[in-house]
Parts: structure tokens; C-alpha cells; sequence
């Protein structure tokens, strides 16, 4: 296409750039390609290669080609993308203990990512030197993800909230709707770029953090021009942060003597980016006001994302003086919990005996008591729970979801009031596991004063089973360290509140039944899911209790003899989680007392004080 004369139509010279462009793209894209249809997935395969589906079948072809060690690099890079997958964990732990000591390599790690989290490992060592160099291939990483997202936006794109083969928009219209998506698509890159793999969230602050650490390691390897190039970057983003502020300030005055510090300014490849993004925000914002889009522009520079270290300079050093500028990289401020955290308040029975609370426990919102119930109604409710409990319960029918090591079985309060009713198993029994669950539930409403009713989530009475010729040279846990309303991620040190967790839960709670097993113990961890802080032997009576949130990562350690069986409770402030099946059985045990059949035989009217 030859280009128009200058003063042709006003449209044809725009229409004319975009058609070579696009005559440009179809002649270099079939010969390296191919036809469309062989290099342009289905939205279907698009999904799969995203959740790295095919790792999961790779994984599974090297099992039967006896290559342990990629065999676990397949499922290692499958499980970072999919966190939640119970059954890909325990296949890494048992790679571990088959193959020996292997490496697991991510195959799909962003190399950007990988480069800024050890450039921070080394930030925390105080190897500044080392901090630095993966620190800025971090960024040089960052901006070419950047130019590849940008272009990766600009394939097809869906019409949404449009049925296409009835789409009858004009030309501008056309175009609008298409370019807008296509917009939208490359201002998100942002979030896209800092977002690690199997996560919603992205790391809070992503880009500017990396000009924050600089600036500091800069500082302390004496390249002071460095320093204040990286500060005055990342003011850009956040221009009134106090702290960069002054340590830019104090930077300017070392070198004052030696050059104009106006010279020195933010780097361009930043100004350029923030340029950019604040135009696509503006367009995105036009586009919602006069064409009808629905748009929110989201906090991509969140401050609550900030460097976790506890230096200060330089009063902190001899050779300084001490009236100097201080760099303080203190913690900031974190968000503020949605409500009080209180613990201490009264247990309601007289018989229920505290034992541990948080700071007792190294954690917080934390509480363990004993005689919780007695002996006697332990008893009665292993004989119900060997009635009525089935293999998988809760699990999709998977006898062994957590371990190939233990059989699981469970059965919910719903269950076993049914199979009461129906005399499968004695009333009286059944009733008793909706009541001690009701007892469990004030008792913890109540100890952390929580202010407004705590309603069940979930209410499930489980026993795990250590199967017997399998229990030699165990090093697994009867159930992973996780979190109980969030993703946990050791490596990054996060919790993620998102989906496919159960994000509504608030708090939890462990009622045993028994201590006639082996192994068993319920653990709390930090976040790296390693570093035990609590071990707790399971026996009648006992009930543990907690927040459900990343403050407490927990598990179980292996059942290695026996049968360890407990009630299982979480709970919830929103009531729009309240637990369907527990809201059946209260209707079930109104008609009971309508029919004039009472509780069971304990007393679970509380106290009014201890």
C-alpha cells in the first residue's frame, strides 16, 4: 500500500498507517508461525497452559519413565501455580524421600521475579554488592516482561457484554470497544508483572520497591551518585514519602562538594512507564465516562508494600555525624485488622480447664484448654463416629487426601442427626455431636470477646488412620502446613487471601477425642511452614483454637500408629457463611424437641461466670 498524499481525507493517512501495520504483522507472522489456526489456542488451551496443566500429565509420563528427578520439577512447577492441590504436595514429599535429595526447579519461574526475590535475600544478608547486581537485572528483566506483555495485549481480544455475530456497532464504535480491551489488557501489565505465579494478588509496590532497595544499597557501597538516581526514581511514584525524601536529601549533601546534584535525575526507562501508564489511566477513565465502559482504576503503587528491614543511617554509624539526616527504612505501617483482636475472655464451664494462651503459644490468637468434654463422652462419640463416618468424607471420596500413608474418613453434625433419627445409630449419641460442637462454638466466641456471633463454617468429625506396612521411614505429615482462610506461600512469606481458599473463615477450632495413637501432633509454624513454634499432643478432651488467617499456619504430623480422631470446626463472622448443613440440623433438632426428645445427657448451658 503506497502512503496517501498529506492532504488527502483526514481519516485515510490514520487508516493507511494501520493497514500496513497489519499487512506487516500477517507477512512476518505466517511465515514464522504458520497458518493462525496452528499458532492461536483455543481460550480453553490458553487456560490450561496458564494453570500448567500439562506439567501435571508430564509429571506423570516421567513416573513411567523411572525419571524421578523431572518428575518432580514437573510437578514442583505445576504445584506453584496451583498451591491448593493437596495431592501434587504430597507427590513432591515423596519424590524427596524416593529420589533423594533433589532441587526443584520452577520451569516456568519469571526470571524477573527470581532476580528481585534473591536480590532481597542478599539485601537482608547486608551483601549490598551482590543486592545490587540482581536487583538491577531484576528491572533491566522487568521492562523487557514489560515490552512483551504490551505486545501480547494486542492479539484478539473477546467483545464482552456482545453477542459478535449480532454486533452491530459502527466503525469508531468497533474500533472503541476493540482498542479499549487492548487498553485495558497493557495498563493491567502492571499488575501482571508483579503478580507471582498461581496468584490473584500481586506483590504490593512491585516496581517501586526495587529503586527503594537501591537506593539504600547504593548508599552503603559509597556510590552516592546511584543512590540518588534511585531515590529520585522512586519518588516518582510516591513523590511525599518522607523517609525517601530525606534520605535524598542527605545524599545531595555528600555530594554537593563534588557535583550539582540537579544533574542527577530519575531514571528514564521509569519516567517513560509512569508516563505511559498515568495516559492509559486518563483514556480508560474518558472511555468509562463517554462511551458507558464500567472502570475503576486500582491502587497499582500500593505503599503498604515496603522494605522489611530495620537499618538506620547514618546516626547508626560511628564514622557519621550524629546530628545527621537519618535514612530510616523502618517497617511501615501495615493495613489495620478489620476488627480488635482481643483474647482472655471467660471460658462459660466451670469444667473446661485453660491451659496456654497466645503469648504461651508463640503466636497470636492462640488459646489451648482442656476438659473441654469427659472422658465418658469421648467414648460415646468414637462409638458414634465408627457408625457413621465414611472414607473420603469431605473430600471428594479421596480415602487419603493428604498422605498415601493414612486412611481418612469424617461425617458432618447433618449426618449424624439423620442416621439418629433413623436409629442407625442411638439419638442420644448423634445429639451429642451437635451440642459439644455448640459448646466449642461459645466457648471461643466468648475467649476472644469477639463482638459480634461467631457462626459455624463448617462443622466435621474426622479421624485419620495410619495404615499399617506403610509407615517405615515416614517423613511426611498427616496434613500439610497451610492456612485455614488463605494460600499460604513460604517462599514468599505471604498468605494470600483469594480463592480457591475458603477466605470467609475467621476462626478455628480442634476438639480431640482421643490419644491412644502414635505421631500426631498438631504443630504451628511461621510462614516458611518450616520453623515449628507450638507441637501440641492431641488427647480427650483437649481443644486448640485459633484465628484461621496467616498468622497461623498449622498442621499435623504423621499418624504413624493408630487412630487419631478429633472435631473439626471453623467459624465465621459473616453470616453469609453460615454453614447450610448445621443450618438443617437446627431444624432438625427443633422438631426433635418438639417431639419431646431432649438434648443429650451433658450440660451446655454456660456458666455465667467461671
Amino acid at each position: 500500500l503506497a502512503a496517501p498524499d498529506p492532504g488527502s481525507g483526514g481519516d485515510l493517512p490514520f487508516f493507511g498507517s494501520v493497514l500496513r501495520r497489519a499487512g506487516c504483522l500477517r507477512r512476518c507472522e505466517e511465515p514464522r508461525l504458520g497458518a493462525a489456526s496452528r499458532h492461536r489456542a483455543a481460550e480453553e488451551v490458553r487456560a490450561d497452559f496458564q494453570r500448567r496443566v500439562p506439567y501435571s500429565y508430564l509429571q506423570r509420563a516421567y513416573i513411567q519413565l523411572n525419571k524421578l528427578e523431572e518428575a518432580a520439577n514437573a510437578a514442583h512447577t505445576f504445584f506453584m501455580a496451583n498451591p491448593e492441590h493437596m495431592e501434587i504436595q504430597q507427590d513432591i514429599e515423596n519424590y524427596k524421600t524416593t529420589a533423594g535429595k533433589v532441587s526443584l526447579v520452577d520451569q516456568e519461574a519469571k526470571q524477573h521475579m527470581e532476580d528481585y526475590s534473591a536480590g532481597v535475600r542478599h539485601y537482608d544478608k547486608e551483601e549490598y554488592e551482590l543486592a545490587i547486581e540482581f536487583l538491577e537485572r531484576a528491572l533491566k528483566g522487568y521492562y523487557s516482561e514489560d515490552e512483551d506483555c504490551q505486545i501480547m495485549c494486542e492479539g484478539p481480544q473477546r467483545f464482552e457484554e456482545h453477542e459478535y455475530l449480532e454486533y452491530k456497532a459502527g466503525l469508531y464504535e468497533a474500533i472503541a470497544d476493540h482498542y479499549m480491551q487492548v487498553l485495558a489488557c497493557k495498563h493491567d501489565c502492571v499488575r501482571e508483572l508483579a503478580t507471582r505465579s498461581g496468584r490473584i494478588s500481586p506483590i504490593e509496590n512491585f516496581l517501586p520497591l526495587h529503586y527503594d532497595y537501591l537506593q539504600f544499597a547504593y548508599y552503603r557501597v559509597s556510590d552516592y551518585v546511584k543512590a540518588l538516581e534511585c531515590a529520585k526514581t522512586y519518588l516518582l511514584f510516591h513523590p511525599d514519602d518522607e523517609d525517601v525524601l530525606e534520605n535524598a536529601g542527605y545524599y545531595e549533601g555528600l555530594l554537593e562538594d563534588t557535583m550539582d546534584p540537579d544533574t542527577i535525575k530519575p531514571r528514564k526507562e521509569a519516567k517513560t512507564l509512569l508516563r505511559r501508564h498515568k495516559l492509559e489511566s486518563h483514556l480508560l477513565q474518558v472511555a468509562a465516562a463517554g462511551l458507558g465502559y464500567a472502570y475503576t482504576e486500582p491502587n497499582y503503587w500500593n505503599r503498604y508494600g515496603a522494605r522489611q528491614d530495620e537499618h538506620s543511617v547514618p546516626s547508626g554509624i560511628s564514622s557519621e555525624p550524629e546530628d545527621g539526616p537519618r535514612l530510616s527504612l523502618a517497617k511501615k505501617p501495615m493495613p489495620k485488622p478489620d476488627r480488635e483482636l482481643k483474647e482472655g475472655g471467660p471460658l462459660l464451664y466451670s469444667d473446661v480447664k485453660f491451659v496456654y494462651n497466645s503469648q504461651q503459644l508463640n503466636g497470636t490468637q492462640r488459646v489451648l484448654l482442656d476438659n473441654v468434654i469427659s472422658e465418658e463422652q469421648c467414648r460415646e462419640l468414637h462409638r458414634v463416629a465408627n457408625g457413621i463416618m465414611l472414607a473420603g468424607d469431605g473430600y471428594r471420596g479421596k480415602t487419603s487426601p493428604h498422605t498415601p500413608n493414612e486412611r481418612f474418613e469424617g461425617a458432618t453434625v447433618l449426618k449424624a442427626l439423620k442416621y439418629g433419627y433413623e436409629g442407625r445409630v442411638p439419638l442420644k449419641s448423634a445429639r451429642l455431636f451437635y451440642d459439644i460442637s455448640e459448646k466449642a462454638r461459645r466457648i471461643v466466641q466468648s475467649y476472644f470477646m469477639l463482638n459480634s456471633t461467631l457462626y459455624f463454617s463448617y462443622t466435621h468429625l474426622v479421624c485419620r488412620t495410619a495404615l499399617s506396612g506403610q509407615q517405615e521411614r515416614r517423613n511426611d505429615l498427616s496434613h500439610p502446613i497451610h492456612a485455614d482462610n488463605c494460600l499460604l506461600d513460604p517462599e514468599a512469606n505471604e498468605c494470600w487471601k483469594e480463592p480457591p481458599a475458603y477466605t470467609f473463615r475467621d476462626y478455628s477450632a480442634l476438639l480431640y477425642m482421643n490419644a491412644d495413637f502414635e505421631g500426631g501432633e498438631f504443630i504451628f509454624t511461621e510462614m516458611d511452614a518450616k520453623t515449628v513454634t507450638a507441637s501440641i499432643k492431641p488427647k480427650c478432651g483437649r481443644m486448640i483454637s485459633f484465628s484461621s488467617g496467616g498468622e497461623n499456619p498449622h498442621g499435623v504430623k504423621a499418624v504413624t500408629k493408630g487412630q487419631r480422631c478429633a472435631v473439626a470446626l471453623w467459624f465465621t463472622l459473616d453470616p453469609l457463611y453460615r454453614e447450610l448443613e448445621r443450618i438443617q440440623a437446627d431444624e432438625v433438632i427443633a422438631m426433635l424437641d418438639q417431639e419431646h426428645l431432649g438434648p443429650s445427657e451433658m450440660n451446655i448451658n454456660p456458666k455465667d461466670e467461671l
